[in-house]
């Protein structure tokens, strides 16, 4: 007979046995197998399964006592739980265990895997109570811990304010209030930006804002309005990006601070929709006087090139007065504005012919003065590459005529910008869209 290994053992069926007269193990074992034979036909025979091993070997304890006797049966067993039970069942119609007459009564079938899935649980709880006893930290938390620890060592400094690592390498910054924001917006990605760490703007933030395109990004709150104003009337600021009403920049979240910098508007724009804010101003200075002797202010896209100008106006001139330094601006700046009239419905013909070939194709095409093509470029890739062409003099495009665009077509020289569509933005480059060409 075979016996079933422990690993293989499923249920194990339990049964108490009461006989009048003195009976012995083998007389209890002789009537399982003879009085449930053929019961339950060959396939469910007890030999057979316990010969093919899916039945274990009966285990009878036995006592006597006073002419009777009394014990325990059990049955392992691998069958499913269905046969199991039939197994069960037909233990009870055994009525007689050698000459005497008998009752066998079933107590229980005990799953074994239950028993077994008690003792994972009682191990797993008392694994986790050391664990937890340890302080073992959340997978989580180290992650956090990590990046934010990364993040901060970003940080560095410029004229000793604190600032993310590519503040000079990026042609825009966002100015922020203090080293807390900067490290947040370090956490998302955003590295040029810089903080101006009190409630005066530094010398060092006035400077950089004369190179850099800025965008002031300030808290919702009340300090915030008053650094905003400080900031118009020390530096040049283009655009403004403002955290959620009563919300600090340092406390956004991922998603709030990328919509606050899309949601981000010119300056010229934030002063006619907020009044309050119309008349913080920046001051004349001396090297840059033709600015604010303007009787309209516009909204300039790029300021450099104005003053490389008046420089070299004022060097030509032997003696320069300080009541003449405005005048220099006016008799120059005119010239870069003139486009050849004679021209002029000749290239619209010209461009709206190109721009017609380009419909779909997603291009941009780059001509010098003489308009032969320096070259034919993606859009996606159109601004990476006007940087590295040299005199670049109009460039027609399957695209949109944005802010950034303009900027780099400004410092390039680029005196025409046709594409699909425009924004609104007031620039000395000619721009076109197909609308225009119409």
């Amino acid at each position: 007979m075979s016996k079933l290994a422990p690993t293989s053992i499923k249920y194990v069926i339990r049964a108490q046995i009461n006989a009048k007269g003195v009976i012995e193990k083998p007389d209890v074992i002789g009537a399982v197998f003879g009085q449930t034979e053929g019961l339950l036909g060959s396939d469910l025979d007890l030999r057979e399964l316990q010969r093919t091993g899916r039945i274990g070997r009966i285990e009878v304890n036995i006592k006597s006592d006073r002419g009777n006797s009394y014990g325990d049966v059990i049955i392992p067993s691998s069958l499913d739980s269905a046969e199991t039970a039939l197994i069960a069942a037909t233990l009870e119609t055994i009525e007689r265990v050698g000459p005497c007459t008998a009752i066998i009564t079933l107590k229980s079938v005990e799953d074994t895997r239950s028993v077994k899935r008690k003792q994972v649980l009682e191990r797993a709880k008392i694994i986790l109570r050391e664990l937890m006893e340890k302080g073992i930290p959340d997978i989580t938390k180290l992650t956090e811990e990590m990046k934010d620890e990364i993040k901060t060592y970003e940080v560095t400094t410029y004229q000793n304010l604190p600032c993310g690592p590519d503040i000079m390498d990026s042609e825009e910054i966002i100015i922020v209030e203090g080293r807390a924001d900067v490290v947040n917006l370090l956490r998302y990605g955003i590295k040029n930006v810089i903080a101006i760490e009190g409630s005066s703007i530094p010398q060092a933030i006035m400077n950089i804002s004369r190179e850099k395109m800025t965008t002031a990004f300030l808290d919702g709150d009340r300090g915030g309005q008053l650094n905003l104003k400080g900031l118009l009337e020390t530096a040049e600021i283009d655009f403004v990006a403002q955290a959620p009403p009563g919300k600090e920049v340092e406390e956004l979240s991922k998603k709030e601070v990328h919509k606050a910098l899309r949601d981000k508007i010119a300056i010229a724009q934030f002063k006619m929709e907020n009044r309050e804010f119309a008349r913080f101003d920046r001051p004349e200075r001396p090297d840059r006087p033709e600015r604010y002797d303007r009787p309209e202010r516009t909204y300039q896209i790029e300021r450099r090139p104005e003053t490389a100008v008046q420089v070299r106006t004022e060097q030509q001139q032997p003696s320069p007065p300080v009541q003449a330094a405005p005048v220099a601006p006016v008799s120059v700046i005119p010239k870069e504005k003139k486009r050849p009239p004679a021209d002029d419905g000749k290239q619209k013909e010209m461009f709206k012919k190109i721009l017609e070939e380009l419909i779909g194709t997603r291009a941009a095409c780059i001509y010098d003065s003489n308009f032969n093509m320096l070259g034919k470029v993606p859009v996606k890739e159109l601004i990476n590459v006007l940087k590295t062409v040299e005199n670049p003099y109009a460039v027609i495009f399957d695209g949109k005529i944005d802010y950034k665009l303009v900027v780099v077509a400004k410092k390039k020289g680029i005196k025409h910008l046709v594409g699909m569509e425009k924004d609104d933005i007031k620039s000395t480059v000619n721009m076109l869209s197909r609308e225009n060409l119409m």
